[in-house]
């Protein structure tokens, strides 16, 4: 068995899952994704970072055997989620003598899911140390990258950071390391977008701190370790920044081809003025892909008929998922459609964006029926106000 070693005596054991197709029944997971695990074996005692998800347990007891694993002191416990803590309850019975190393929320949440009696805990705080014997294991607590309970372990005499879900990736095929940066990138940027944009005014802080620490590899729980770090950190840095580019994402659908004749032509203007136009149809969007184009938008023109006087249901699930990733970068929404007899499909739109809170919402555009030529002047208008809101953002 092949067992990757990072440094002496720190392994990757963790599990590959390249026909898993979504994450929480809602991520979807175009190429697959791993669970990472680390054993470091210091001179007196062995720990374990995070474990895997559930269905992943026997290869990663196999992997234990392979490296002769005949007592296990620690297992680190970075975050409480299932991909992360789903082979606990199996290890401790496998290494009774085993303690469970995490912090007091994550505890918390480690109980709730496997009712692990207290006493198998060591609760630990920002900061804290464990030795291993000729090895030390800090750790850093960071709420809310992503969830409450997110701790780092840094191996001190090794330099290693231990991150669990920041900075990582939904990927089962890669080398240990990573070998092609565009490759990863993309990866790395849909996951950013699915799972941690919500927290990025949270997150910058972290940031800072792990550039104080200077760690020469950072290994997370998902995707290939980084042996250079900058790469994803000014990555992380210039997706979370409040600056957008010249971009903005339209969500569109048309039951008649009313609604079609409008974005379209909007469409047209702002193109032609060298504004970069992501299109994505309500009827068969890719939440990850629509995820990664909010990223670096400046707005959103929302392209919708009226159904029983509010908003596609399409274009409300959409809009819900954008309301709740909150991109730092947006600062305005835009919506034109063609309605029937009337409606309150705007006010609708602004309560289901209510997160937005500094998105200034563009004076909408709503054609009772298909658009007439005093409609195409108001259309005008909308472009050029986007135009000017987008020269500025340039600026």
């Amino acid at each position: 068995m092949n067992i990757p070693e990072i440094k002496p005596n720190i392994y990757s054991i963790g599990s590959r899952d390249p026909k898993r197709r979504y994450f929480d029944q809602l991520i979807p997971l175009p190429e697959g994704t791993s669970y990472n695990s680390y054993l470091i074996k210091g001179s007196e005692k062995t720990a374990l970072i995070d474990t895997v998800y559930p269905p992943k347990e026997q290869e990663l007891v196999e992997k234990l055997k392979a490296l002769n694993v005949q007592k296990l002191d620690y297992i680190i416990a970075n975050h409480g989620e299932q991909d992360h803590t789903g082979s606990i309850s199996a290890l401790l019975n496998l290494y009774p003598e085993a303690k469970v190393v995490t912090n007091d929320k994550c505890k918390e949440i480690i109980i709730d899911l496997y009712h692990i009696c207290e006493d198998k805990f060591i609760v630990v705080k920002d900061n804290d140390t464990l030795s291993l014997g000729d090895k030390t294991l800090q750790f850093m607590l960071a709420p809310w990258v992503h969830w409450p309970d997110t701790m780092f372990t840094y191996a001190k005499e090794d330099n290693i950071l231990f991150t669990c879900d920041f900075l990582g990736s939904h990927m089962s095929e890669y080398d240990l390391y990573v070998e092609d940066e565009k490759a990863i990138y993309t990866a790395a940027k849909r996951y950013y977008a699915e799972i941690m944009m919500p927290f990025a005014k949270i997150f910058r802080k972290y940031i800072d701190r792990i550039e104080e620490l200077n760690p020469e590899i950072i290994a997370t729980s998902h995707g290939p370790v980084y042996s250079n770090p900058k790469f994803i950190l000014d990555a992380y840095k210039d997706w979370s920044s409040d600056k957008p580019k010249n971009e903005v994402v339209v969500i569109r659908i048309s039951m008649y081809g009313s609604t079609d004749k409008m974005i379209n032509y909007v469409i047209e203007k702002l193109e032609k003025q060298g504004v970069k136009v992501l299109c994505h149809d309500a009827l068969n969007a890719d939440i990850g892909e629509l995820a990664m184009d909010l990223v670096n938008a400046a707005g959103i023109i929302v392209a919708a008929p009226m159904v029983l006087s509010g908003p596609h249901p399409n274009v409300v699930a959409l809009l819900y998922l954008a309301n709740v990733l909150k991109p730092p970068k947006l600062k305005y929404l835009s919506v034109l459609g063609s309605y029937g007899w009337g409606g309150m499909m705007v006010q609708q739109i602004q309560n289901l964006t209510s997160n937005l809170r500094n998105v200034e919402l563009i004076e909408p555009v709503l054609v009772k029926g298909h658009p007439k030529p005093e409609d195409y002047a108001r259309l005008d208008n909308l472009a050029q106000e986007i135009l000017n809101k987008q020269a500025s953002f340039s600026n």
